[in-house]
């Protein structure tokens, strides 16, 4: 439906003194701090992840040498959605407007919709992260691996953890349990894979806490004159960074530095269009685009849901 005169009725009367209401200020793309950004050419995109070899063994003298076999662990796929939004405004609206250009002012409105979309489901994601109906390619959630029926699958008949057994909050404590944790992560066949945590996710809840935690010389919240191990062993080196849009204040995640972890694939990048109607001189807005989030490697993430 279109926006008519009876919708904007005291901006077509004189003696108006300002407008307000759309100019706040917003977040930023906050999803680029935690996804890799590539380009798509096609409708969805699949990533398939490689089982390579396992250890060798000792060849005794005089035996033949064994011969291993390679395979695929699992396919993830990423399937674009089409976002949009638009609006329409009568002719009659558009002529009697007294004050500034009605297009301009509800385009800035149509951009921030299209902003706040991609920042609420990038940080699904994180959001649904602890969910089984969420599952990603292994067939678990992204963090997975309470037990090991729900921990992600390995093709050598072990499993991955990228979550605590039990949940817990952010502390020294947890932070330094999780580096260790991430530490003793394998391969699908087995091999060690010395990954490491490299950025802090956490909701506006969490930011002074966070702040103590990494940025102070000496541990937090104690009477011994001990150093922060976590700041001077370099254990987050890209420190954290604020989710504006993550639901659960207790929560926190760790971006690690495995490749090919979480994703953000780019379909069409956002456009804007304009035209009018010719039976009745309604002017029309939109902006579209297609793009998609989702993971490849679920070991590109740790995180805990908090114990509260």
């Amino acid at each position: 439906m279109a926006i008519s005169r009876s919708q904007l009725l005291k901006e077509l009367l004189p003696g108006l003194n300002a407008l307000f209401g759309l100019e706040y200020a917003r977040y930023g793309e906050q999803h680029k701090e935690i996804y890799e950004i590539e380009t798509s050419e096609r409708s969805f995109e699949e990533e398939v992840k490689l089982a390579g070899f396992g250890q060798a063994p000792v060849k005794t003298e005089g035996s033949a040498i064994q011969y291993d076999t390679a395979q695929e662990a699992f396919v993830s796929r990423y399937t674009h959605e089409t976002i949009a939004l638009g609006f329409s405004i009568t002719e009659e609206a558009f002529e009697d407007n007294l004050y500034d250009s009605l297009s301009a002012r509800y385009t800035k409105s149509l951009a921030r919709g299209m902003a706040y979309t991609k920042q609420v489901k990038a940080a699904a994601i994180l959001n649904n992260g602890f969910n089984s109906a969420f599952a990603f390619g292994d067939g678990a959630s992204l963090f997975a691996g309470t037990s090991a029926s729900t921990g992600h699958p390995l093709v050598s008949g072990g499993w991955n953890q990228n979550r605590p057994f039990t949940a817990v909050d952010l502390n020294e404590t947890s932070l330094e349990a999780a580096v260790i944790q991430i530490a003793a992560w394998t391969d699908e066949r087995g091999l060690l894979i010395a990954a490491k945590p490299r950025k802090l996710i956490i909701p506006p809840a969490l930011m002074f806490v966070a702040k103590r935690l990494l940025e102070t010389e000496l541990r937090v919240g104690t009477t011994d004159n001990d150093i922060n191990a976590l700041k001077s062993m370099g254990s987050i080196p890209e420190g954290y960074v604020v989710n504006n849009f993550l639901t659960d204040n207790n929560a926190f995640f760790l971006l690690t530095d495995v490749p090919n972890g979480l994703k953000h694939f780019v379909r069409t990048p956002m456009a804007t269009g304009q035209d009018g109607d010719f039976d009745t001189g309604n002017m029309r807005f939109k902006a579209r685009e297609r793009y998609c989030f989702g993971v490849s490697d679920p070991l590109g993430a740790w995180g805990s849901s908090g114990s509260t």
